[in-house]
C-alpha cells in the first residue's frame, strides 16, 4: 500500500457524505457518521466513533475506544489517547432531547489528550497543550499548558516536543527542538 492510499478496515462503517483524506487509516469497528470530515494521514484506532459534522484535521491520531461527538473539532497534529471522553451537552437526561444545546469543543493544533481524560464540552484546548492521563478538563486550557488532575489544574508549560519547559527570567528553550519561548502575563509565546 502506498503512503497516500486510504485504508479502511472491512469492519468499519463510513456513512454516506463522510470525507476521508488521503493516507488516513481507519481500523476495526470504527464508525464515521454523515458529513464528518477527517483530514489526511490520520489514524483512527479500534472502536473509534466520529459524529456527524465533526471536523478532524491532518495527521491526527485517535487511539482506541474514543467517541468524538458532534460539536468537537480538532486541528492538525492532535493526539487523543485511548478511552479519552468528550461530552457535548452540559446537563444530559435520557428523557429530554438537547441536541439544540450542544456546546462546541475546540482542540487546537498539536494538542495532546492523555488516556482516559475527560473533556467537558464548551472548552478550548490550546495549541500544543498537554492534558495528563485521567484528567477532567472543566475550563479552557491555554496554549502550551500542562494540566493534570480532577478538575484539571495547570502544573507547568510544555513544548511542541512534549518536554516540560523550565523558565528562567521568563524565557525557556526546548532541549529537543531548541525552540525558544517567552512567558509574559501568564501566556507562553514561541519566539
Amino acid at each position: 500500500m502506498k503512503k497516500s492510499e486510504k485504508f479502511i478496515h472491512p469492519s468499519a462503517i463510513i456513512d454516506k457524505g463522510a470525507i476521508i483524506g488521503e493516507g488516513t487509516k481507519i481500523w476495526h469497528f470504527c464508525h464515521v457518521m454523515t458529513d464528518a470530515e477527517i483530514g489526511q494521514y490520520c489514524i483512527l484506532g479500534q472502536n473509534v466513533f466520529v459524529g456527524a459534522n465533526v471536523k478532524i484535521g491532518n495527521h491526527v491520531k485517535i487511539q482506541n475506544n474514543v467517541s468524538v461527538y458532534t460539536g468537537v473539532s480538532c486541528e492538525d497534529d492532535v493526539f487523543i489517547g485511548p478511552s479519552a471522553v468528550f461530552t457535548n451537552v452540559m446537563n444530559p437526561r435520557s428523557t429530554i432531547e438537547r441536541k439544540d444545546e450542544f456546546k462546541n469543543t475546540w482542540i487546537k493544533k498539536g494538542a495532546t489528550i492523555g488516556a482516559n481524560a475527560t473533556i467537558i464540552c464548551g472548552n478550548t484546548i490550546g495549541k500544543y497543550a498537554f492534558i495528563g492521563a485521567g484528567s477532567v478538563v472543566t475550563k479552557d486550557v491555554p496554549d502550551y499548558a500542562l494540566v493534570v488532575g480532577n478538575p484539571a489544574k495547570q502544573i507547568g508549560w510544555i513544548s511542541e516536543a512534549g518536554i516540560k519547559l523550565q523558565f528562567k527570567n521568563n524565557k525557556a528553550t526546548c532541549p529537543v527542538t531548541k525552540g525558544k519561548f517567552l512567558l509574559k502575563e501568564n501566556v507562553v509565546f514561541k519566539i
